[in-house]
């Protein structure tokens, strides 16, 4: 794959230059310092993979990643970054992985694994468009330990409110997301979510009873036996989910 490498610290690029080196799939094409540049060469070269810091002067990497998203033809991005709270942003310029700082030799080759497996699907390395334009959010991708970890957003469970962040529950885990309820809930399918509280959304299959508890307060019983109370601002949608 031809590969682009796009950063601000001249250290940085050079080490990602050492590690892409030790990858025989990849030929690096050129370098770029900041996002214009990166736009002119990618206009000039054509790479098909782009490694993409987040964080530059005047044009950053998200800036760079919108750029592309209309174009007809363009080159799968892998974002290279130390801040782990853009994951979403990222994902939705359907870059292909999400990679933090400092970059380990395994973890940028399962990133181009990944990229060898989007292009094993469809045939080259530019999204279609209406994949591109999909209107809700289908995965995370979420900090745990040293990396960040992906989450379809057919696994979620139930999605709680903590202050500035979300957690996501996931069966036996749950992680953590710098981004408001409010913020996913208009991004989440409805079809499939439902939000019963100010601070709690649900897959709406994991429901399986409503009770009413007295005095005009009702919860919603879980499949693994937990019970949420439902606020009174979403008791209309619940009742109306059971047809009621």
């Amino acid at each position: 794959m031809r590969t682009l490498i796009v950063d601000d610290e001249p250290l940085a690029v050079e080490r990602m230059q050492i590690l892409a080196s030790r990858i025989p799939t990849l030929q690096v094409v050129g370098t770029a310092s900041d996002g214009a540049q990166a736009l002119r060469l990618i206009d000039a070269l054509s790479p098909d993979l782009v490694l993409l810091d987040m964080t530059m002067p005047e044009v950053d990497g998200l800036s760079v990643a919108r750029a592309l998203v209309d174009r007809a033809r363009r080159p799968a991005v892998v974002f290279v970054t130390a801040h782990d709270h853009f994951a979403v942003e990222a994902f939705d310029l359907d870059a292909v992985d999400y990679v933090l700082k400092p970059v380990a030799q395994d973890r940028l080759e399962r990133a181009v694994e990944r990229v060898q497996q989007r292009i094993d699907k469809r045939g080259d390395v530019e999204p279609r468009a209406a994949e591109v334009a999909s209107k809700w959010i289908e995965e995370f991708w979420v900090p745990h330990r040293s990396e960040l970890v992906r989450v379809a957003a057919v696994d979620l469970d139930r999605i709680d409110a903590e202050r500035d962040y979300v957690r996501l529950h996931v069966g036996d885990r749950s992680y953590l997301l710098l981004h408001t309820i409010q913020g996913l809930e208009d991004r989440l399918d409805p079809d499939r979510f439902i939000r019963l509280h100010r601070s709690t959304i649900v897959r709406r299959d994991r429901i399986v009873g409503l009770r009413h508890d007295g005095l005009g307060v009702w919860s919603a019983e879980l499949a693994d036996g937990t019970m949420l109370r439902i606020g009174r601002t979403y008791l209309a949608r619940a009742k109306a989910m059971a047809g009621r």
